[in-house]
C-alpha cells in the first residue's frame, strides 16, 4: 500500500531522490538546468509528495536495467630495459681494464656489447614493432 503525499521523508530519502535524479541526467533526460532546478527542490523537500513531482515527468526507474559494463583499461606491462643499462657500464668498464691491463682492446668491447644487446638494425626495428603492436593489443 503506497503511503500518503503528506508523510514526512528524511535524509536517507532525499539522498536516494537526488541518486534517481543523477542517473536520468546521466541518461540524457534533463539539462543542466533542470538538474539544477530539481535538485534544489529535492534537497528543500520535506513530505513524499514533494519528492514525487520532481519525477512526474521522468519513467520510473527499472530494476532489471543492466548496468552499462565498463570496459577494462589497457594493461601495459613494463620491464625493465637491461640491455640499456649494461650498455651504459660497458664503456666504463673498458675503461677501468685499459688502466689496469694497459690494452687498448678491451674499447673493442663496446661496439661488440652493443651488437650483442641491441642486434642489428633490423632486428630492432623488428623488435620495436612487435613492442608496439602488444602495447596497442592488436595488430596493425
Amino acid at each position: 500500500m503506497a503511503e500518503p503525499p503528506e508523510i514526512r521523508i528524511g535524509t536517507v530519502e532525499r539522498e536516494r531522490a537526488l541518486d534517481q535524479l543523477t542517473q536520468h541526467f546521466s541518461e540524457g533526460r534533463l539539462t543542466v538546468t533542470e538538474f539544477d532546478e530539481r535538485s534544489g527542490w529535492i534537497t528543500t523537500a520535506t513530505t513524499r509528495g514533494e519528492l514525487e513531482r520532481v519525477f512526474t515527468d521522468l519513467p520510473a526507474p527499472t530494476a532489471g536495467t543492466p548496468a552499462i559494463p565498463e570496459s577494462p583499461a589497457p594493461q601495459r606491462h613494463f620491464s625493465i630495459d637491461w640491455s640499456g643499462r649494461i650498455m651504459a657500464v660497458i664503456p666504463l668498464l673498458a675503461l677501468v681494464l685499459f688502466f689496469v691491463t694497459g690494452s687498448w682492446l678491451w674499447f673493442l668491447a663496446i661496439p661488440a656489447a652493443g651488437v650483442l644487446l641491441f642486434g642489428t638494425d633490423r632486428e630492432r626495428t623488428d623488435r620495436r614493432r612487435r613492442r608496439h603492436r602488444d602495447d596497442d593489443g592488436g595488430d596493425r
